[in-house]
C-alpha cells in the first residue's frame, strides 16, 4: 500500500506510522528522517537542506520533494509506504502525484488522524522532558511523575520545551490549518482520504486505521 499520514500536530502521527508500517511491511518515510539522513551522509540535497536551515529559512520545496523522491526509489519501497509529514502543502502533493504518475503507480488512501484542537494542546503544552535524558518523557494528566518536576528514572529535572508551550502549539495548529490541511481537500477530490478519530489508547487507535485502511482498499 502507498499512504500518506495527515494530522495536526500531537495527533501522534509518528506512533501511528511505526505501528501502521510495520503492521503493513512498508517503510515509514517521516521528512524528519529523511532531512537527517540526507544531511548526515552529505548529499548534494542534505548540503542545500543544511544551508537553507543554517540562515534560519524554510527549506525549499523542491529539495524536500527530491529528498522524498530518491527515497521512495529506493528498493524497500517498491512495493510500497508510508509518508509521514509530506506532503506539507498542496504543491508538494501535486508534485508527489506528478512523481507516481511517472512511476505508474498510485496512492491508495490518504489517513487523516482526527484529534479536537483542544486535546492537541492539552497533549502537547502538557508534555514534560527530563534534562539529564530526553528519551525520559512524562505528562501532567496521562503519565505525570511520581513526584513534580521529577524525573522518575534517573531523579533529572523535568521542564516544558519552549516549543510546547500552549502559545506556541497555537500558532503551530495556525500554521497546520493554512498549509497543510488544504491537501486534505485536495485528496477528498480524488477519493483518497479515510478520516478516523485519534483519541484512545495507541493500540486501539492502530487497530481503527488499519480496519479504515482494509475497508477503503477493498472498496
Amino acid at each position: 500500500m502507498r499512504i500518506v499520514l495527515v494530522g495536526p500536530p500531537g495527533a501522534g502521527k509518528g506512533t501511528q506510522a511505526a505501528y501502521l508500517a510495520k503492521n503493513l511491511s512498508i517503510p515509514h518515510i517521516s521528512t524528519g528522517d529523511l532531512f537527517r539522513a540526507n544531511i548526515s551522509q552529505g548529499t548534494d540535497l542534505g548540503k542545500q537542506a543544511r544551508a537553507y536551515m543554517d540562515a534560519g529559512q524554510l527549506v525549499p520545496d523542491e529539495v524536500t520533494i527530491g529528498m522524498a523522491k530518491d527515497r521512495m526509489a529506493q528498493p524497500d519501497a517498491v512495493n510500497g509506504f508510508l509518508l509521514d509529514g509530506f506532503p506539507r502543502n498542496v504543491g508538494q502533493a501535486e508534485a508527489l502525484d506528478v512523481m507516481l504518475k511517472d512511476e505508474g503507480v498510485k496512492l491508495d488512501a490518504v489517513l487523516d488522524l482526527e484529534v479536537p484542537e483542544d486535546e492537541v494542546v492539552k497533549r502537547i503544552a502538557g508534555r514534560r522532558i527530563c534534562r539529564s535524558d530526553s528519551a525520559h518523557v512524562f505528562h501532567v494528566t496521562y503519565n505525570p511523575p511520581k513526584s513534580e518536576g521529577v524525573c522518575d528514572a534517573c531523579g533529572g529535572e523535568l521542564y516544558q520545551r519552549d516549543d510546547d508551550s500552549e502559545e506556541t502549539v497555537r500558532t503551530r495548529l495556525e500554521v497546520y490549518h493554512t498549509q497543510t490541511e488544504p491537501i486534505i481537500d485536495y485528496y477528498r477530490a480524488q477519493g483518497l482520504v479515510v478520516t478516523i478519530s485519534a483519541l484512545g489508547k495507541v493500540a486501539d487507535v492502530t487497530a481503527r486505521a488499519m480496519e479504515a485502511l482494509k475497508s477503503s482498499n477493498e472498496g
